[in-house]
């Protein structure tokens, strides 16, 4: 029996190479699986008819955009997930969606091979193979660009002997990825970390700088879901995506950064994800009304350690999955509503309501009214120093 190979296929000239590259050099046949993200760009149909095009023996297409914000980004949005405090994870959610297609085409079509499209410099290998180890232990992977040295050149030199169709003259001076939840954009000029980036890098977000008027916005939660918005009824996706054209209209979501990869190195990224960081601030923001301050400070190091965890691949990883769990019970009582007003690149939060709110009116007033009886400050400042006192004591005598 002829050997299979399920190949994580975006339609472009590396992944459409794979196809013939990948039955070249192994024998096998193969599978392409396509998962719209909401990535935009071609029809789905008309990337499974290129895909066949170029040998693939067969051909699935997923529309995984729902699914994709419901399961992936949701959590991340709960989590207040924010890689090294402000990439909010844009290319690191979307892996494990495409994981889980994959490994459910392999085992539908009886493969026992997966491949993906990654170089071996970049986190993606990584989340890729790590996700599919553990959802199939038993799948073997490959990436062709890796394992094969499959470099563009010859990627194009193998497109054209072949007449494979699909365009190989015209190539972007970046690495794009992209999906509803925002933009990652590298390489090229912005390699040189002095340069700064050019308006045409950006494609969700426009020019902050320029003035327009400014758009306020009210953002409806339940149990830390966003349900709503202007009071309109809304699903995850449907919230994600109308934030980013409304907070994309202005700026809001733009992110220059110098990260650190999973693999070691440092990478200069230029992020843009107006939906994400307009939902993740408001989600915060609620919190900060209606989260106990004990629980509020624990789970901050547990959003931290989440996103780590996410960002290195490790989305089916048994520390992830329970650190989930505690982020949902702290989500409990994240309902009620923000405002915010969007304007030159910033998602400034200036209102908030919720019947689950800890902030008392009558305890915070400094105005007649005023219900915190402030005499009982003088005995707890005296306990809560005592320990610093008697070690300051200590450490005077010395």
């Amino acid at each position: 029996m002829t050997e299979r190979v399920a190949l994580a296929y975006s339609g472009g000239l590396d992944t459409s190479v794979c196809i013939g590259w990948i039955a070249e050099e192994t024998g096998a046949e193969v599978i392409a699986v396509a998962v719209d993200v909401g990535q935009g760009g071609e029809d789905l149909d008309v990337i499974r008819e290129r895909a066949l095009a170029c040998g693939a023996v067969e051909a699935e297409v997923a529309d995984a955009k729902d699914e994709f914000a419901d399961e992936y980004c949701l959590p991340a949005i709960k989590a207040n997930a924010l890689y090294m405090d402000r990439y909010p994870l844009v290319s690191a959610l979307s892996r494990p969606t495409i994981v889980k297609h994959l490994v459910a085409a392999a085992h539908k079509h009886n493969a026992g091979i997966v491949a993906h499209g990654c170089t071996g410099k970049g986190n993606d290998q990584v989340r890729f193979e790590a996700g599919i180890s553990s959802l199939a232990p038993d799948l073997k992977c490959i990436a062709p660009v890796r394992d094969y040295a499959m470099t563009r050149d010859k990627a194009i030199a193998f497109c054209e002997d072949k007449n494979l169709p699909i365009a190989t003259t015209k190539k972007s001076p970046y690495s794009i990825d992209q999906n509803v939840f925002g933009r990652a954009v590298e390489t090229g000029f912005l390699e040189d970390i002095w340069n700064g980036p050019i308006e045409d890098v950006y494609e969700y977000t426009r020019n902050p700088a320029t003035p327009r008027e400014a758009d306020e916005v009210v953002i409806s939660f339940e149990a830390g879901v966003p349900v709503a918005i202007d009071g309109k009824k809304v699903t995850v996706l449907e919230a994600i995506q109308e934030l980013n054209l409304r907070a994309g209209a202005h700026g809001v979501g733009r992110i220059d950064m110098v990260e650190d990869r999973l693999v070691g190195i440092k990478s200069r990224e230029v992020y843009e994800a107006p939906g994400a960081i307009a939902l993740i601030t408001a989600h915060q923001e609620l919190e900060a009304v209606t989260v106990e301050r004990e629980l509020a400070r624990y789970k901050r190091q547990v959003e931290q350690r989440w996103g780590e965890l996410v960002y290195d691949g490790l989305w089916f990883s048994p520390l992830k999955r329970a650190l989930e769990g505690f982020i949902n019970e702290a989500n409990e009582h994240v309902t009620g509503d923000i405002r915010m007003t969007l304007q030159g690149g910033r998602a400034v939060v200036t209102g908030r309501k919720s019947a689950s709110s800890l902030y008392d009116f009558n305890l915070a007033t400094y105005d007649t009214g005023d219900t915190f009886d402030q005499s009982l400050s003088k005995g707890f400042i005296e306990i809560f120093g005592m320990s610093s006192k008697i070690a300051a004591k200590r450490d005077l005598q010395g």
